[in-house]
Order: C-alpha cells, then sequence, then structure tokens
C-alpha cells in the first residue's frame, strides 16, 4: 500500500518544488518510503505536528490542504459567522502553510482573517474570540527542532480544539484524499473574492490593551531602572514582548543579536525550547557581560517563557516553570491584594502534574486552586465555566510546569507576553524594595517547606514506539506498584478513571508515597515519550533532590 501512494506521489504534478527531489532521492529505500507513507500525521486536540518533507507522514502542504479541508468540512455546520482565524510563527515554511490552510478555507466560502506577519499563540486565541471564529488556526511546532513544522487547530473559544470536533475532523479528514481532496484556491484570489482579509489593528491594540490592563503595580516598571536581557529565541515573540515591555516603562532591554529575527532554522540552538540550558546560553553570556537583572526568553510560538534570575553573587540561575508559577501566583495574590483590586472569591488554575506549592500558597491567601489536567485548554475550560457563570473576573492565574502561564481570561492558551510582563514587572518590584526573585524564592522556600520538582523523560522512536508505551501503561494498570526506593505505595490515582478523579478520562497515573513524595507517569500527547514528574519535600535542597534521585532510579527500569 505504502509502495503504492508513494508512486502516485512521484507521478503526481507537485506543486512544491521541494518535494519531488525528496522522493527522487528516496527510489528504492523500502524504510525510508514505508516511513513516509505507511502511515498518516494523526490529527487530534493538539492538531498536527510532524517532521517537515514529502509523504502523508510528513508535514507538507498536500497535508495541510487535507487538514483543513477536514476542518473546514466541520466550520460548515457550525452556522455562526463562517470565520477562521490564522496565525503562523517562523518555522520553516510557516507562512506558506497559513496561506495554503487560508486558500483551502476561502474555496470552501469560509472567511479567513489571517495576521500579516507572525504572531503567536496568545495573538491566535485573542484573535478567534475577537472576531467571533468558528475556529482559529496556529502554524506552529512550538518548541520542537527546526526540521518538525506543525497545525493546532482552536475551537470558538479560543482553547486548543475539544476531543469532540477533533474527532469529527480527523474522521473528514480521512473522507479526504490526500493530493486531490481539499477545495483549493489562491491566496491571492481568496484576498481579491473578499474572502480572506488580515487581522486589523484594533485586534492588536486590544490585545495588548487586554494584557496590560493586567498589571499588577501599573507604573512601577517606569521608575524601577529593571535591565533586562530577552532572546525571542528566532521565534514570533519580538514584536508583541517588547511592545509590551515599552508601553510599561521597561527600555533597558538588550535584545540577543543572534536570536533577534525570524529564523526558522533555529541555528544557534538546536531545540529552541526556553526550558534547557542550551537555548538559554548565548542571553546568559549576554546576561552576564551586562550585569541584567533579569535574562527572559520566549519559545518560537511565544506561548511559553523561561527565565534567568540573578543571583546577590552575581551568577544566574535558571527558574524552573513549577518555581516561575510559585512566584507569580505570590506576586498576583500579594500584590492584588495590597491594591484592593483581588476579587470576591479569587480562582486559580494549575495542571495536576505542576508543584503541590502552589497549593500551598493560594491556601495562604484565600485563593481557591483547581487541578485540572495537563494541556492548557483544560485551564481555559476552567475559564469558561466561570464565565458562563457571569465570573469570570475571579480568575487570576493559571500554570503548567512546563513554563506556560495566563492571568486574565482574554485568551484562552498559555501566553508568554503577559508572562514576560508579569515576570518584569515582579522583579522590578523587588528591585525596587532592596530584594530579589531569588530572595523572594528562598523565603518562600522558608516558609513552606523546600518543594523540588523534577522531570524525566524515556524516548521511543519509531514505528513501534508508540505501542511500547501502550504496553508499559497497561503493564503499571495491570500490576499496580506497591512500593517505590523503599517507601511504601498509599494511594494510586488512574486518571483514566473519570469516576474517581471527577475529571476527563486521561492517561495518567499519579503515586502518592508514605512519605508525602508523588510520582507521576504521563505518556507525552505530542511527541513519543513517556514523562515522570516527582516531587519531593526536604528540610532543605540536598534532602529533597537524594529523595527525587532514588525514586528515579526506582523507576527507570519500569520504564526503560
Amino acid at each position: 500500500m505504502y509502495q503504492d501512494e508513494y508512486k502516485r506521489w512521484l507521478a503526481a504534478d507537485l506543486e512544491d518544488a521541494d518535494l519531488k527531489p525528496e522522493l527522487a532521492k528516496v527510489e528504492g529505500n523500502d524504510d525510508e518510503i514505508k516511513d513516509r507513507f505507511a502511515v498518516a500525521l494523526k490529527f487530534g486536540t493538539a492538531g498536527l505536528r510532524g517532521v517537515l518533507g514529502a509523504g502523508t507522514n510528513r508535514m507538507n502542504i498536500y497535508v495541510v490542504r487535507q487538514a483543513t479541508q477536514g476542518l473546514a468540512n466541520w466550520v460548515k455546520t457550525q452556522g455562526g459567522n463562517q470565520t477562521v482565524a490564522i496565525s503562523y510563527d517562523s518555522r520553516l515554511k510557516s507562512d506558506i502553510f497559513a496561506k495554503t490552510a487560508a486558500g483551502v478555507l476561502a474555496a470552501n466560502g469560509i472567511k479567513v482573517r489571517i495576521y500579516d506577519a507572525l504572531m503567536p499563540v496568545p495573538a491566535l486565541s485573542f484573535a478567534t474570540r475577537y472576531y467571533e471564529c468558528n475556529a482559529g488556526i496556529m502554524v506552529t511546532a512550538s518548541h520542537n527542532p527546526a526540521k518538525y513544522n506543525g497545525y493546532k487547530a482552536y475551537g470558538p473559544d479560543g482553547c486548543q480544539m475539544t476531543d469532540d470536533a477533533a474527532a469529527i475532523v480527523y474522521d473528514e479528514i480521512q473522507k479526504t484524499d490526500v493530493l486531490t481532496g481539499a477545495k483549493y484556491i489562491s491566496f491571492a484570489e481568496g484576498v481579491e473574492q473578499g474572502l480572506i482579509r488580515f487581522v486589523g489593528d484594533d485586534c492588536k491594540n486590544a490585545l495588548y490593551a487586554a494584557i496590560e490592563a493586567r498589571q499588577v503595580r501599573p507604573g512601577l516598571c517606569k521608575t524601577a531602572g529593571l535591565k533586562l536581557v530577552y532572546s525571542p529565541l528566532n521565534g514570533s515573540g519580538l514584536v508583541p514582548v517588547t511592545h509590551v515591555l515599552n508601553d510599561m516603562g521597561i527600555t533597558d532591554i538588550t535584545i540577543v543579536p543572534e536570536q533577534e529575527y525570524p529564523n526558522g532554522y533555529f541555528t544557534t540552538c538546536s531545540y529552541p525550547n526556553p526550558e534547557i540550558f542550551e537555548a538559554l546560553k548565548l542571553g546568559l553570556d549576554l546576561a552576564t557581560k551586562t550585569g541584567a537583572d533579569l535574562m527572559l526568553a520566549t519559545d518560537p510560538d511565544a506561548d511559553r517563557v523561561g527565565i534567568a534570575m540573578k543571583c546577590p553573587d552575581g551568577s544566574y540561575e535558571l527558574v524552573s516553570g513549577n518555581e516561575m508559577g510559585a512566584l507569580l501566583l505570590d506576586y498576583i495574590c500579594a500584590g492584588r491584594i495590597e491594591k484592593g483590586t483581588m476579587p470576591k472569591d479569587p480562582v486559580a488554575v494549575k495542571s495536576i502534574v505542576s508543584t503541590p506549592l502552589a497549593d500551598a500558597i493560594a491556601a495562604h491567601y484565600g485563593v481557591e486552586m483547581r487541578s485540572v489536567l495537563t494541556g492548557f485548554k483544560w485551564i481555559g475550560d476552567q475559564i469558561a465555566n466561570l464565565e458562563a457563570a457571569g465570573e469570570v473576573d475571579r480568575f487570576i492565574f493559571g500554570f503548567e510546569e512546563s513554563y506556560g502561564y495566563l492571568a486574565g481570561p482574554y485568551v484562552r492558551d498559555k501566553d508568554a507576553v503577559i508572562g514576560s510582563m508579569l515576570i518584569c514587572e515582579m522583579a522590578a518590584y523587588y528591585r525596587s524594595i532592596g530584594s530579589s526573585i531569588k530572595e523572594r524564592l528562598e523565603e518562600i522556600y522558608k516558609e513552606y517547606g523546600r518543594y523540588l520538582n523534577k522531570v524525566d523523560s524515556f524516548e521511543f522512536p519509531g514505528l513501534t514506539g508508540m505501542e511500547k508505551m501502550a504496553s508499559i501503561m497497561q503493564k503499571l494498570r495491570d500490576e499496580p506498584l506497591t512500593e517505590l526506593a523503599g517507601h511504601k505505595v498509599v494511594k494510586v490515582t488512574d486518571y483514566k478513571k473519570p469516576e474517581e478523579t471527577g475529571l476527563p478520562a486521561a492517561n495518567v497515573l499519579i503515586y502518592t508515597l508514605d512519605n508525602g513524595a508523588t510520582v507521576v507517569v504521563r505518556p507525552s500527547g505530542t511527541e513519543p515519550k513517556i514523562k515522570t514528574y516527582f516531587t519531593t519535600l526536604g528540610k532543605d535542597l540536598a534532602e529533597a533532590q537524594a529523595q527525587k534521585d532514588a525514586l528515579a532510579a526506582a523507576i527507570e527500569p519500569i520504564l526503560a
């Protein structure tokens, strides 16, 4: 079957000039052909993601057309404005894929609002809501290496698509021939017909206004003298992040020159992920040289932000997503109480794999903390529930340990622009009172205990990877663990049992141990990996780390 499909592509008159040479190059190589054509990229709630190239198991204009035809078929059943918003980041072919998707939608009589230049995930979520669209498309592979691209689909609420909607779209995709099944007109034709229009300045300015309205201490940054080094990691964060920071009075910003402008090859870091040291190295060198208070980096689609904070001894230390989530929650709560802007019955939301330190901080400030499944759409879902009850102002903050933050209901996905704004404001505030982010973090640990949160990953590459992951998860359910590293398992929470958790079913297991530590085992939704999340609590970092190391050593043989 895959050989037949390969031959069909080889014989076709392909519009993308890069595809034919690739197909010719793999001729006669059964493994290479199988890898490209034996399966199709699967469309799920996170949309599509794959390596760029020729074939049904690659990201290319034909797979994008097919996916968009499936989305168009669903949109046509939805009534409403019959409009879809589109944005894209700096990845290779992102702009081409965005315009390709627009051409398919226009050919189906669906109106399009597309950004005239790359803009991040939060901008797409905002435009989807602003124009009351039926759906949104964000062309990105987030923080994957340069050879990847992807296609995130959003619902009318600005959240990533629900399971039910994604399942319908997937069914429609499967009915659509990848090479010939999608309706399509050129981008220029769509513009001429009035079906494709650019996002207006009114929408862009409304997004900036919504973000800036969430400052905790407005005006503070104008006089605090914060010195910042910023890297957009060659992605879409440069324009929106610097716009907001300049508006709030942060002007001493040194941009990492090698990572300033869009570059889908990500030549300075093979993995443009602000969670990892390599991506931040150039920024850290520059921070050391300039004596910056803070080094900040956003990923290519600017939905995640990572930082390095200056320590009292002049060195720089990376801050984990869990630590930043705890710091921001603490800062927002204390600041809003001080300013009298805390709503009645405030609500914060975090994912089940994020630190319990946040629960302790929320309880201290009288904030209700809700825990939801991994994936920011579940945080968006909580905002939607509050909105439906006419209580959307109760939402003050949501975060995931993977560097995703949101403070405000104006979008329904993680937002590195507001994350950057609040982190800088927080750093400026602590600087203004003679303290620092590092000192405040140590005070938090002193007050609540030394929590340590670490994530390990086990990769399962190749066509059999997903099967191996499934069999490991099944074995853990069939033969439940009773102890880990000499500690008794006192509770196993299986999120495949919604009747027990009160949350939608998910492939996640959480082990609670007799010493209060927890171990979470979760297959990634977007990559062939099983992730393990460890939370330990010690009297100091060394004790918490020793507990984590022992647990990791105990679980490795089970997952490796």
